[in-house]
């Protein structure tokens, strides 16, 4: 009897019909570990979460403390909902938070909201991202795919018997068609886009971005692909999540004060955050200043 794939968790529809049987216990052992996850969260993170933002925000005994842990990440989306979401141009929006050779332990945890250390000062750039690699050899190999660096990668792969497979999305790219398939699915995104704009409802993940020490934007993980897709289709602007401060910018923004009053401030100035276009000072490498479809 075929067995019907579940969806994995934040999985997209579009996929679907490349879900294939064989991966069926890699994806229940995803679903399994994303419900812990969350129902750990719900039982034990979020109240713990909100008792100490309560704690901070109506200015109790530990609230200071609560600020300089961080203040819980989770807690600041609730409050603060859209205000936390601003448009912007993301061909401006080229540089981002990058970890390489930077010890985990001294990375900022994703659970708070103000980040403190110099992470801010060492960035990527997205231009050259194997994210927008990717979206743009699909784009430029759109009439044969075959020919598209993607699908000779994936094809190598398959034919060293080592085909491509994802427990995140359930799917095994054991053939051509399919390799050709799940290809076109991307191809498909990126056409939809152009056409009907940015839909924030689509994607498991929102555009995440952090504020740096100068008050700029810098992407995070989670939804490169789709900002990838709208560099590539040359889209006007696209809303992006504010997930994270410095503290050297919080302190500079609030000026003093906590609370309702500091959030105040913040959702102020957060209306004044461009895309930082600028290399930094500790990049771990070097690109050049132009977009793949732009060198000679």
């Amino acid at each position: 009897m075929r067995r019907t794939l579940p969806q994995p968790p934040g999985g997209d529809p579009a996929f679907a019909p490349l879900a294939d049987e064989r991966m069926y216990w890699p994806v229940q052992r995803t679903r399994l570990q994303w419900a812990v996850r969350q129902g750990f969260q719900a039982a034990v993170g979020d109240p713990i979460e909100r008792l100490a933002f309560g704690l901070w925000k109506n200015q109790l005994p530990g609230g200071a403390r609560v600020e300089r842990l961080g203040l819980p990440r989770r807690a600041v989306e609730r409050e603060l909902g859209s205000a936390l979401v601003l448009r912007v141009d993301p061909r401006q929006l080229i540089r981002s938070r990058d970890w390489r050779g930077y010890a985990k332990r001294q990375r900022p945890a994703s659970s708070m909201f103000i980040w403190d250390g110099s992470w801010d000062l060492r960035r990527g750039d997205l231009r050259h991202s194997s994210r927008y690699l990717f979206v743009s050899d699909l784009d430029m190999h759109r009439n044969d795919l075959t020919e598209s660096e993607a699908f000779q990668k994936l094809m190598s792969r398959l034919e060293a018997g080592r085909p491509w497979r994802s427990h995140q999305k359930g799917l095994l790219l054991d053939s051509e068609a399919r390799i050709l398939a799940y290809l076109n699915i991307y191809l498909s995104f990126m056409d939809d886009m152009a056409v009907w704009g940015f839909d924030d409802s689509l994607g498991k993940d929102e555009l995440g971005v952090a504020v740096t020490r100068e008050g700029r934007l810098l992407k995070i993980n989670r939804g490169l692909h789709r900002l990838a897709m709208a560099q590539r289709v040359g889209l006007d602007e696209v809303p992006v999540s504010v997930k994270a401060v410095h503290r050297e910018w919080w302190e500079r923004v609030t000026a003093g004060v906590s609370g309702q009053a500091a959030l105040e401030c913040l959702s102020a100035a957060l209306l004044e955050c461009k895309p930082e276009t600028e290399p930094g000072p500790l990049d771990p490498a070097k690109s050049g200043n132009e977009w793949l479809e732009d060198k000679p």
